[in-house]
This record gives C-alpha cells, sequence and structure tokens, in this order.
C-alpha cells in the first residue's frame, strides 16, 4: 500500500513537470486527485478493509491524497506566476502597443478577481449539443428558451450556445466535488438588436459546489466582486427569480452607473440593470454532473461581461462593443 501510494506521487510530480498551460495541469489532476483517480479508488476501498487496516491505512490514505492536492495548487500558483508579463520590462522601444477592447480589460479583471478567490478559469464549445446546453441544466423540451426565437441551431443537429451554463456540467463530470470555478466566454441569442441587447456578447459562469454552502455565499462573492471592479462599493437589489438551473433563483441587479439611478435607454429609464442572475445548483443539474446532492451543493451565477463593460466604461450603446471602430478602442490604451 504505502509503496503505491509513493508511487502515485511520483508520478503525479513527473508529469506536472510536462505541464506548460494551465489547462495541462487541470487535466494531470483529474487524472490523479480527480472522483476516477485511483487514489479515489483507494479511499473508497477503505470501507471493505479491516478494522486494523483502517487504522494502519486511513490516515496514510488521506494524508497522501492531502499531499497531492497541495502538490498540484502549489504548481499551478507557481506556473501562473511565471506566465505573467511584465510589458514595461518586455517592450524598451518606443512603438504603439495598441489597445484593449473593453471587454477584453473587464473579464481579465473579473477573472483575476475570482481568481484570488480561489476559482479556477476553464472553458468549453461555444458550438455545442441540446444535452449540454439545454437537458442537463435542467432545461425541459418545452421551456420557453428552446424554442428558434432565442436559440440559433445549426444544420449539423448542434447549435450556437446560449450561455455559459453548459459548461457547469463539463467541469462536473471531469473534475468532481469540490469544485469551483469561472468560465468567460462567448455566448448567442437571436435576439432584436438596441441600445441593450445584441445577438453576441460575453457572459462569465462561476459556480460553487461544496458541503454546506448557502445563498449568503453567493451574495458574498457578489458583492466583493462588484466593489473590486468598480473600485467603489455598489447598489444592489435582490429579487427573485426563475431559472430552470437554480432553485431558489434571484436576479441581482445593479444600479445604473450611466445615469446614476435616474433613468436612461440603457437601464430602460429603471435606474437599475439586470446584471447577475443566480441562486443554489438544482439538485438535477448536479445529478447530471455525476455529483451526490444529498451529500454536496452550491451556487451559481451568470455575470454579464458585456453589461458590466457598459456600466464601468459608462457605454450607453452595446452595438459600439461589436462596431469593430478602431478609434473607438484608442479609449482604452494598455497603460
Amino acid at each position: 500500500m504505502e509503496e503505491e501510494l509513493n508511487s502515485l506521487k511520483e508520478n503525479l510530480e513527473k508529469e506536472l513537470k510536462n505541464c506548460e498551460k494551465e489547462a495541462d495541469v487541470l487535466n494531470v489532476k483529474s487524472k490523479y486527485v480527480g472522483k476516477k483517480s485511483r487514489i479515489m479508488e483507494i479511499l473508497s476501498s477503505l470501507k471493505d478493509m479491516t478494522v486494523e487496516d483502517k487504522r494502519k491505512y486511513g490516515s496514510l490514505i488521506n494524508n497522501t491524497k492531502k499531499e497531492m492536492e497541495n502538490i498540484v495548487n502549489n504548481f499551478l500558483e507557481s506556473l501562473n506566476t511565471q506566465l505573467k508579463i511584465d510589458f514595461d520590462d518586455t517592450l524598451d522601444f518606443d512603438v504603439n502597443v495598441g489597445s484593449m477592447h473593453p471587454v477584453t480589460i473587464v473579464a481579465k479583471e473579473v477573472t483575476d478577481i475570482l481568481k484570488k478567490m480561489g476559482f479556477t478559469i476553464v472553458s468549453g464549445p461555444e458550438m455545442d449539443n441540446e444535452f449540454y446546453n439545454f437537458e442537463a441544466l435542467n432545461i425541459p423540451k418545452d421551456h420557453p428558451a428552446r424554442d428558434m426565437q432565442d436559440t440559433f441551431y445549426l444544420d449539423n443537429s448542434m447549435l450556437l450556445r446560449t450561455h455559459t451554463s453548459g459548461v457547469q456540467v463539463r467541469a462536473m463530470e471531469k473534475y468532481g466535488a469540490p469544485l469551483r470555478i469561472c468560465v468567460p466566454g462567448r455566448v448567442f441569442r437571436n435576439e432584436d438588436l438596441d441600445a441593450s441587447h445584441e445577438n453576441t456578447f460575453f457572459q462569465l459562469e462561476g459556480m460553487v459546489i461544496d458541503e454546506n454552502i448557502s445563498i449568503e455565499n453567493l451574495i458574498g462573492v457578489m458583492q466583493e466582486l462588484l466593489r473590486e471592479v468598480f473600485h467603489q462599493d455598489v447598489l444592489v437589489r435582490l429579487r427573485p427569480g426563475f431559472f430552470p438551473f437554480t432553485e431558489p433563483s434571484y436576479e441581482l441587479d445593479c444600479s445604473c452607473l450611466i445615469c446614476g439611478g435616474k433613468g436612461c435607454p440603457t437601464c430602460k429609464n429603471s435606474g437599475w440593470i439586470e446584471l447577475i442572475p443566480g441562486g443554489m445548483v438544482h439538485p438535477n443539474v448536479l445529478r447530471a454532473g455525476g455529483i451526490d446532492p444529498e451529500k454536496y451543493n452550491g451556487f451559481a451565477f451568470g455575470l454579464g461581461l458585456t453589461r458590466l463593460a457598459m456600466m464601468k466604461y459608462k457605454i450607453n450603446d452595446i452595438r459600439v462593443l461589436n462596431s469593430g471602430d478602431i478609434r473607438y478602442l484608442e479609449n482604452f490604451k494598455i497603460n
């Protein structure tokens, strides 16, 4: 037993040395400490051991698993540090370095904030199937969101994802629980275009799965996130909502920073912007991801990165962001 456990740790460290990207590290983590890994099989076998063997090996197995998780986390932290680029050091000549899109800036800010809270960034396909986009998220066949006026269906029986929520189930299947992820990405809706609606925009999905998670944890994460993004305390309100993949569900609105809450076309003259829908993950979604809802629960939220960029930079028309006007982007040069 001890020899096998030591071998698992050694093999884990060897494979990590060949990892150059965060995604590579997560794949190794899934292989060695994920829910289908050998160490988890050994843990599961404890219940069938004799009392004497449980006393002999119980602590050893659990400590080995914790050591392996720490090895992965330390390597991931070290890798992220190495990948940071200091533009001041690398660019030692006078050149116009271009500009960044406001959504890109906000996405980087948000993911950096969430990473400090322990979230891992993951991604998923923009072209997806109905199972991950709908069925696994507890969205039944007759739900209005599945109608043609909302979703772009493709000739190959696939669709353009309508939200980043489909990555929830993919992540649960791959990494198991506990889990803390964020998923930035582009989504598509068959919308009528106006000052606050586009048919392609950017979202960020967030999800935490663990034992004894409550709605207070969700509210705390949201308040801290908005405070960091806007660099000020932001007036928010929480109201009941309905989403098939969360129960209970909520809508978190932010006071419109463009008009100061007075009312404008962007906030539909209400003074509020619908910013963060979320709630407690529905047990059916946990089951679809292979997680026992009797042991684990969690929360999920969807943050509109495009709307967040509009609020942060006082952009009053969403269509500007997809216009491709280089002159407009000059307002967002790298410092």
